[in-house]
């Protein structure tokens, strides 16, 4: 099926059923994008394609209906030719009613309380969905679901869900355009234009813009967070600093692999995550990767690998693959583009558990050189790729504002001083409540003293009391 969906995404390029450029769409705004999936009927050999490829789809999800209905008016050919394939009955549903005959809505035979499926070809809003889902139940039939062709990912799927209707696309946009890239039909630049106007443009069924304001994230329960989150590996660190009362990482960078394992043994239980720097260590092994993950599902935190990746597609892939069977997130500096995003992506889809990025947006050191530009760059990369990017690496908190992302703050030190280095450090409180870290990075606080299980449990303490205290205002 992979290999069809590649050949139509070629198809619809090639007949001009996606178009690049600049158009004025339904919801007011010009987008770098626009599907024209109307031409289709002229093309018999795309169209029995599609509608095989959309029914393989809905037998895939294991979809049970008792009727089809394609909304009007690109989907209704779709639909018909789904419903004759698979011997199922079709209604029609008019946008407007007849002021003779019958006056219907829904035209076609059907029996209160029957199960109805919906096709539809492109996806922004949902609103034409919902509509038809309005028209549909006001009959008497039952709708769950619906089939889109492609999902543009501006909000849609959110939009459906809302009122009960779960989406099953067959495309989404980063899946096209990732086919036409690797097709040679678009280039990066094009892509990151397309990327940078999604993420900027979500919007809700009305077409209006999903205002995503800063004190959601500050405000909202972490497990709200969590359901909210994109990322998979996100919404379980969320989880996990709800269930251990820890919005504690701390840094292990030690030079010997057995004095890491111990020490991760030790502060396990009162971390969410223990960060890593392996590359200091003199006697590192795949074996000592193993055993951390050992303690990590022990104790249930995350392994984090500050390897702040930074260079081209092709080695990243090389040198994330050393990486990742061991190491449940790395950082990433957004400066090669979005390249390096990719090559980790597809990395990280080879392995069976889920993996995740923190994007390096702003750094605690004296005299580091991101500039505000810079940040916003990382701010739109973390958008574009929200199923692996859980959060980003921050000192302020308008940096992060969807309530999906963790923001991640180092420097944190009850001391309050400087290192001679240029690390500048805060205490926990105020990392928490003025810089709006959801986790601390506490590295030679805890790692350099005389009891790392205290030390570790001490700030663990005063960072949950924080966050409640900022929850609670």
């Amino acid at each position: 099926m992979e290999s069809k969906l590649n050949d139509l995404c070629i198809q619809f390029y090639d007949i001009g059923a996606v178009k690049f450029g600049d158009f004025k769409m339904k919801v007011g705004v010009n987008s770098p994008v626009y599907f024209d999936l109307r031409i289709m009927i002229s093309y018999p050999k795309i169209m029995k394609l599609l509608s095989e490829l959309l029914w393989d789809h809905i037998q895939a999800e294991g979809l049970k209906c008792d009727v089809l209905c394609g909304v009007p008016y690109t989907a209704l050919p779709l639909a018909t030719i789904i419903a004759v394939n698979a011997g199922l009955p079709m209604l029609i549903r008019r946008k407007e009613a007849k002021d003779y005959g019958t006056r219907k809505l829904v035209e076609g035979v059907f029996n209160k309380g029957d199960r109805c499926i919906i096709i539809e070809d492109v996806v922004t809003t949902g609103s034409s969905i919902l509509e038809t889902v309005e028209d549909l139940k006001r009959e008497g039939l039952e709708v769950r679901d619906t089939i889109v062709v492609l999902d543009r990912e501006q909000g849609g799927s959110g939009n459906l869900k809302k009122q009960g209707i779960v989406m099953k696309p067959l495309l989404t946009l980063t899946k096209l355009l990732k086919c036409l890239r690797a097709a040679g039909k678009i280039d990066d630049e094009t892509i990151n234009k397309i990327r940078t106007y999604i993420s900027a443009n979500q919007l809700d069924s009305r077409g209006e813009p999903i205002k995503q304001i800063l004190v959601s994230r500050i405000e909202m329960p972490l497990l709200e967070r969590a359901e909210a989150a994109p990322c998979s590996i996100a919404a379980r660190l969320l989880r996990i600093i709800n269930d251990k009362q820890s919005p504690l990482c701390v840094a292990v960078d030690v030079t010997s692999s057995a004095q890491l394992l111990k020490i991760a043994e030790e502060v396990g239980p009162h971390a969410a995550v223990v960060k890593t720097h392996s590359d200091i260590v003199t006697d590192w092994t795949a074996d000592v990767g193993s055993k951390l993950r050992e303690l990590a599902k022990r104790y249930n935190f995350l392994v984090m690998e500050d390897r702040k990746f930074a260079d081209i597609g092709n080695t990243v892939a090389l040198q994330y693959a050393v990486i990742a069977p061991w190491a449940d997130l790395v950082t990433v500096h957004g400066l090669p583009g979005d390249a390096v995003l990719g090559a980790i992506e597809a990395e990280a889809a080879k392995l069976s558990e889920p993996r995740g990025v923190f994007l390096v947006a702003q750094l605690s050191c004296a005299g580091n050189l991101i500039t505000p530009q810079y940040t916003k760059s990382v701010m739109r990369q973390a958008g574009a790729y929200p199923k692996l990017v859980a959060g980003l690496v921050a000192q302020s908190a308008d940096v992060v504002v969807s309530p999906g992302l963790v923001q991640l703050t180092p420097g944190v030190s009850l001391a309050e001083a400087a290192d001679g280095f240029g690390q500048q450090y805060n205490s926990p409180r105020a990392v928490v409540m003025s810089k709006g870290a959801d986790l601390a990075v506490v590295g030679r606080g805890v790692v350099r003293g005389d009891n790392p299980t205290a030390a570790a449990r001490q700030y663990q303490t005063q960072l949950w009391d924080a966050l409640q205290e900022r929850l609670k205002q």
